[in-house]
């Protein structure tokens, strides 16, 4: 090796926030990496729902999302952005990706907003809308991952359209066969206990 650290690429894992993240943007979060390289990281934050309907700012889409129907804050970068992340269900890697929708991995992947919806209405298993992402320069993850800021888990193409987002962190945790399981009992203010 040339001294370049090779990244094993977590595109498609989630971020767990753990306990000890101290950055308010991101308690509790759950984030889904849509790209993770030497360049740096992207992704969205899953459980945080805004009261904005989808039908308020991209009409022609509202009927994709999936329960409860809102636009998301997928995190502090870039808010006035709208990203689409899609499960197209049994869409292995060897099939060609439909039109308007780019794989991230597994059966998740990215929708062309400005695609027309009709497009897509057929494939789509469910659609989130998310305003904003959550960003890291090149190595800033892995700094905060050494410094133990998040766990990483395996996701699950439900957990991008899960019906109760506000319960997300625990169950992530929860199904986790390891300590991690017993993480999703941590109360939510220590101070309390």
């Amino acid at each position: 090796m040339s001294g370049m650290t090779e990244v094993s690429s977590l595109t498609g894992r989630l971020l767990v926030a753990t306990p000890a993240l101290a950055d308010p943007n991101f308690d509790r979060a759950v984030v889904l990496l849509l790209d993770h390289d030497e360049e740096g990281s992207l992704g969205v934050v899953l459980n945080r729902p805004t009261p904005v309907d989808v039908g308020d700012i991209l009409e022609g889409w509202a009927d994709l999302a999936g329960e409860p129907g809102v636009v998301f804050q997928g995190g502090p970068v870039s808010l006035d952005s709208a990203l689409g992340v899609a499960v197209v269900p049994g869409n292995g890697s060897g099939e060609r990706a439909p039109l308007g929708w780019r794989r991230v991995h597994g059966a998740i992947g990215l929708v062309d907003l400005e695609a027309p919806p009709e497009l897509l209405a057929s494939v789509l298993g469910s659609l989130r809308i998310f305003a904003g992402y959550a960003g890291w320069g090149p190595g800033q993850l892995e700094d905060e991952l050494a410094e133990g800021a998040w766990y990483v888990v395996e996701s699950e193409p439900g957990d991008v359209y899960s019906p109760s987002p506000e319960r997300l962190w625990r169950e992530v945790l929860r199904r986790q066969r390891n300590e991690l399981a017993m993480v999703a009992t941590y109360p939510d203010d220590p101070s309390l206990n």
